[in-house]
C-alpha cells in the first residue's frame, strides 16, 4: 500500500476526530426478567421498546441517552444472576466506550473494575467504566461517589446514576472537559464535606454552586503517578484523547498493513508519516501544537530484537537498525502531549 491511500485515511479520520468524540458509545448491563433477548442496541431513546424492561431499567435507559451518546448497547442477564460474566463476554468484542451498571453491588464493582483493567492493561482495549464508590486507582475506572441525587420524586444512589454519567462523558467533545458540566435535572445532592480532598482521592463527585448541581471535576480513579502515567493521566479528557488516538492507528494498522504489506523500512516509513501527519491535524483540538507530537522506529527495541536472537550490532549505527526490520514485528516510539481544558486561574493583581 503506498503512501497517498494511507494518508487519506488517516486525514478523514482527523477531520472526524472531534465529532466522533463526542459521539460515544455507551455499554450498559441491566438484570431484568421481562424479555429473554441476550442485548439490544438503540441509537436513540425513541427505539426503545418500554414493554422489553422495568421502569426502573428503562429509565436507566433513558438517563443514559441524556447525554447524547451515539448509541447505548444494553447487555441483558437475569434478575437472578450471581455475577456479570455472561454480559462481560458478549460486550469483549464490541466497540464501545463507558460501560455503566445502574445498582451494581461494591463487591461486584470491585471484579467489574478488575475486568475492565484487564481489557485495558493486557488486551488493550479503550473501554472505561463508570463504577460508584470504588478506589480503583486506575485510568479506566470513573469512581463516582455522589449519593442521594434528588431528580423530581426519585432519589437515586451513585449506583444508580452511573448511567446518566455514562451518557455525559460518552457525549462530551475532546474540545472540552467534564468539569463544571451542569445536571440540570439534579435538585439536589448529598453533598460532599470536603470537595478538594475527594478529588484529589480521585472521586468523580457532584457539587452545588448555589445555581447549578454540576461535575466538580472531570476526574478518574488514578491516584498514584508514576513515571509512565503522569498527573495528566488523572484527567477523563487526557485519557479520551489518549483513546481516541490510539484506536485510530491501530485499527488502521489493523485493517490496512497487517498481513497485506512487506515489513520493509520503506513500508514503516510510509505508515510512519501517516501517522505524523494525522497527529499534526488533531493539534490545536486534541494535541499541543507547541509539542513534537511524531512517531519513529524504535532503533533501540529493533537493536535488542536482533540482539536477543544472538545477532552482534555492535558495528550497526542507528540508520543501519532502522533498515534492518525485525521479522514481522514493527518496532515505533514517540512522544504525544493532549491538550487539557481550562478548568484553574491564578491571577495576581497590584494595586
Amino acid at each position: 500500500m503506498g503512501l497517498p491511500e494511507i494518508s487519506i485515511i488517516f486525514s478523514s479520520l482527523a477531520v472526524s476526530a472531534i465529532q466522533r468524540s463526542q459521539r460515544g458509545i455507551v455499554a450498559l448491563i441491566l438484570k431484568d426478567d421481562t424479555g429473554t433477548f441476550d442485548t439490544k442496541e438503540y441509537k436513540s431513546v425513541s427505539e426503545v421498546q418500554s414493554s422489553d424492561w422495568t421502569a426502573t431499567n428503562l429509565q436507566y435507559i433513558k438517563d443514559a441517552f441524556l447525554g447524547t451518546p451515539s448509541k447505548v448497547i444494553v447487555e441483558r442477564i437475569d434478575a437472578a444472576a450471581t455475577d456479570y460474566n455472561e454480559a462481560h463476554t458478549r460486550l469483549a468484542s464490541k466497540r464501545w466506550n463507558y460501560l455503566a451498571i445502574p445498582g451494581i453491588s461494591p463487591a461486584d464493582a470491585a471484579t467489574v473494575a478488575t475486568q475492565v483493567k484487564t481489557w485495558r492493561d493486557v488486551n488493550k482495549k479503550t473501554f472505561k467504566a463508570v463504577l460508584p464508590n470504588i478506589e480503583a486507582d486506575h485510568e479506566g475506572i470513573i469512581n463516582f461517589a455522589t449519593e442521594g441525587i434528588k431528580v423530581g420524586v426519585n432519589t437515586y444512589s451513585a449506583s444508580q446514576y452511573t448511567a446518566r454519567i455514562a451518557g455525559i462523558l460518552a457525549g462530551l467533545p475532546l474540545t472540552r472537559s467534564a468539569t463544571y458540566f451542569v445536571l440540570p435535572e439534579v435538585e439536589a445532592i448529598q453533598e460532599s464535606s470536603d470537595p478538594d480532598a475527594d478529588i484529589d482521592a480521585g472521586k468523580l463527585i457532584l457539587i452545588n454552586d448555589g445555581e447549578n448541581i454540576k461535575i466538580a471535576r472531570g476526574v478518574n480513579s488514578l491516584t498514584t503517578i508514576t513515571t509512565g502515567k503522569g498527573a495528566d493521566w488523572k484527567k477523563i479528557k487526557i485519557i479520551e484523547g489518549h483513546d481516541l488516538w490510539m484506536d485510530d492507528v491501530r485499527r488502521t494498522f489493523e485493517e490496512h498493513y497487517v498481513g497485506k504489506v512487506n515489513n520493509s523500512y520503506d513500508n514503516q516509513v510510509l505508515f510512519i508519516t501517516a501517522v505524523n501527519a494525522y497527529s499534526r491535524s488533531l493539534e490545536g483540538d486534541v494535541l499541543d501544537p507547541a509539542a513534537e507530537n511524531k512517531v519513529g522506529v524504535d532503533v533501540e527495541a529493533q537493536r535488542l530484537a536482533w540482539e536477543s536472537i544472538g545477532t552482534d550490532t555492535s558495528s550497526w549505527d542507528d540508520q543501519k537498525v532502522k533498515d534492518m526490520s525485525f521479522q514481522s514485528k514493527v518496532f515505533l516510539a514517540g512522544s504525544l502531549k493532549f491538550l487539557d481544558a481550562v478548568e484553574d486561574l491564578q491571577m495576581k493583581i497590584q494595586a
